[in-house]
């Protein structure tokens, strides 16, 4: 079954953006790494990771319905930023910028009525619930801790756990 064509540029674009998410993660991963917080440096390359199964997810998808994989160039990310809040705030807008364009998506696919990118898009909708509530959840944190350094200094270890499960 062969994908709509409308359907297949925007799923290349999700790759995109998708490749675009993991590599912005390693940016903040790699402001982590500068500061002695290196739990969430951990946790910031466990998301790389996981944007990157996001990326295997849709190629796979284009290929099994016999599209053409576009990849494209993507931008620098962002590498320093003013503290843990900032970094997770930005975290957080970017999460809600992919869930956007994979509503979207779900739209085009659904207008084209391309059932099989329908139900595909239906796990990525799921998983953006989660991606953005574990993401807010790190923000309130963080901004209830402010600039306690014993707080902060314990949700960094605890940041870290997530990104030994991975």
């Amino acid at each position: 079954m062969k994908l709509p064509t409308k359907v297949e540029k925007a799923l290349n674009d999700q790759i995109n953006l998708e490749l675009s998410s993991a590599y912005a993660y390693l940016g903040m991963a790699a402001y982590f790494d500068s500061t002695p917080f290196t739990g969430f440096a951990a946790w910031m390359k466990a998301q790389a990771q996981e944007e990157l199964g996001h990326v295997d997810r849709f190629y796979r998808y284009i290929v099994e319905r016999n599209g053409k994989v576009a990849l494209k160039a993507i931008a620098e990310p962002k590498c320093e930023y003013k503290s843990p809040l900032d970094a997770f705030q930005a975290a957080l807008k970017h999460e809600q910028t992919v869930s956007a364009s994979i509503c979207s998506l779900y739209e085009l696919a659904a207008a084209e009525k391309d059932y099989p990118t329908v139900s595909l898009l239906k796990w990525f909708i799921d998983e953006q619930v989660e991606e953005e509530s574990n993401t807010g959840e790190m923000v309130a944190k963080l901004e209830l801790i402010g600039e306690n350094r014993n707080g902060l200094f314990h949700l960094d270890h605890r940041a870290g756990e997530r990104g030994k499960e991975s």
